[in-house]
């Protein structure tokens, strides 16, 4: 994908999103029951859309809020239901929407209360933090949760993301039974939707507010060591991007004693003060450099700063040592801290990353002598070893990460942007070296990997066949000069499918797979021994790509 001329500039007003007209098409819209592409359909993170191409409606949201209340009362969970939104314009209506659904089905819904500094706004690791705590402390009736949040999407799109009893996302079991029969809600018109209108929810007082923001704020220190930060004296930078943790910065440095700034208060649906990402469109992704060019900008004006993504469940490291860290440099240098800064966590505890995440990990994995947790694409993958306290970190190439509690307890099942933003001023803090520093370090040890994903467009049924492919798709011996060592479509942490192939060499690998989200295929590619070969590796698995897609 070539990068536009006007990549990392401010945005242009002719880009801008209407929001009234966008918002009207969420009710007035109606998707084709008969279209596959208008149908509902839970990718990696949820389902997502956009009113405007009528992927992301009111028919649709109702319908997903119904089957939910189904698969609800099938697994017996009878415990509040926490819902929390972003602030993109489509996540007010669907979030009134879900209210109106789940309140006329007797479900006990819970949002949060907007009369402080949350501005009614709920992060996705909040959520999860929440579920995890309300479970803890109640075992009669189990809690679950939503999110309504296309994460860092363009400003049109919209997104609804269901966290059962674990805290974590839904697994494919789950979200495959919820979307299969939303759609056959929809295709008999939803008219076995049951719904009260906000109005009557209120009246009746069938929601309830509370506040999720201080309890998880307050339990920050179970988790950073927040006094080492504080001690350090700091100055901390931040740019929210406009989402939904925007409030929290504040009433965190007060409450901790920190310096820091948050550079950009704004909350705008239209997200105008956004800079471009590399292909021109306003993309509210704290890894591009591009999208975080105004805080890049601005990264010597602080001892260490960073952005989040609108439901603050990524992160973006900005140091003055390296500006805006790689996501992958990130993970590597956050995961030998904490396993060298965490005396109470257990020696076994493994560690957690995407198959398409960069194999420095493997290297300091190994160096650090603990086992690898290697899954498919997607948090899910996670959940089950977060919660039982045998992962203590994991992550994913895209900036999403989740540790466990200083004591070795789970803090959340799904990414948290806080804490892994948190972390860098901790290790800033007791190292006394920023995350690029220490990054430097690990190249010195292990050598400088170059890594590289390329987004493709690509048809759904380009999609399909690249995610049924097997490893007889590969006929070659070697991949850019070097012998094959292996050829993987099912992840060694859990054998389960990566709906893809990835490709390794002793200095190099690519990754292809399709989005579960977007209309692209991507190919992951890094290498060890530099961009040239990095570049070989990325063109061998384009042409083979071709072949299969064609």
């Amino acid at each position: 994908m070539a990068l536009h001329p006007q990549a990392g500039k401010p945005a242009a007003p002719e880009q801008l999103i209407n929001v009234a007209q966008l918002v009207s098409q969420y009710y007035s819209y109606k998707p084709d029951a008969a279209a596959p592409t208008e149908a509902v359909s839970f990718g990696t993170s949820g389902h997502r859309g956009s009113a405007s191409n009528y992927t992301f409606t009111d028919t649709h949201i109702s319908a997903i809020c119904q089957a939910l209340v189904e698969y609800r009362e099938a697994e017996g969970i009878t415990g509040p239901l926490f819902i929390g939104k972003d602030t993109h314009a489509l996540s007010e209506p669907a979030m009134i929407t879900a209210i109106e659904v789940l309140s006329a089905n007797g479900v006990d819904v819970v949002i949060q209360r907007s009369d402080n500094e949350s501005l009614g706004y709920t992060p996705t690791p909040v959520i999860s933090r929440t579920i995890i705590r309300y479970n803890r402390e109640n075992t009669a009736a189990k809690s679950d949760g939503v999110v309504i949040t296309p994460s860092h999407n363009p400003p049109e799109d919209g997104g609804f993301k269901y966290n059962p009893p674990h805290g974590g996302p839904a697994d494919s079991d789950v979200t495959t039974k919820i979307q299969n029969r939303a759609n056959a809600l929809i295709a008999e018109g939803n008219k076995d939707v049951k719904r009260i209108d906000i109005r009557s929810v209120r009246a009746q007082k069938l929601v309830r507010e509370e506040d999720f923001m201080e309890p998880y704020i307050d339990d920050l220190a179970q988790v950073i060591d927040m006094q080492a930060i504080a001690k350090a004296g700091l100055k901390l930078g931040t740019d929210p991007l406009g989402g939904a943790g925007i409030g929290y910065w504040s009433r965190i440095a007060d409450k901790y004693g920190l310096d820091i700034t948050v550079v950009n208060p704004a909350v705008d649906p239209q997200f105008g003060f956004m800079r471009r990402d590399k292909d021109g469109k306003l993309r509210m992704d704290c890894s591009s450099a591009f999208a975080m060019a105004g805080l890049i900008e601005l990264k010597d004006d602080f001892d260490l700063a960073w952005g989040n993504d609108p439901d603050f469940d990524r992160h973006g490291i900005v140091c003055k040592s390296a500006g805006l860290m790689n996501p992958n440099h990130y993970l590597a240098v956050a995961i030998q801290y904490l396993y060298t800064h965490r005396p109470e966590w257990p020696a076994s505890l493994k560690i957690g990353k995407t198959l398409v995440s960069s194999s420095m990990i493997d290297r300091v994995a190994n160096s650090l002598d603990k086992p690898l947790a290697e899954m498919p694409v997607g948090f899910k993958w996670f959940v089950e070893g977060l919660s039982t306290g045998e992962i203590g970190f994991a992550g994913e190439e895209s900036a999403g990460g989740i540790f466990l509690q200083r004591n070795g307890e789970t803090w959340a099942t799904d990414k948290d942007g806080f804490i892994l933003c948190l972390l860098a001023a901790e290790i800033l803090a007791v190292t006394k070296k920023d995350p690029g520093e220490h990054y430097q370090a690990l190249t010195e040890q292990f050598s400088s990997p170059v890594y590289n994903r390329v987004d493709v467009a690509a048809t759904l049924e380009q999609k399909q066949k690249l995610s049924a492919m097997d490893a007889s798709v590969v006929t070659s011996d070697t991949l850019a000069g070097e012998p094959i060592t292996a050829v993987q479509t099912h992840a060694p942490g859990n054998n389960a499918a990566i709906g893809g192939v990835k490709v390794s060499t002793e200095n190099g690998w690519f990754a292809a797979r399709p989005s579960g989200t977007e209309q692209i295929y991507k190919i992951y590619a890094e290498s060890f021994k530099g961009e040239t070969h990095l570049q070989e590796l990325i063109k061998e698995a384009e042409a083979l790509v071709g072949k299969i897609i064609k």
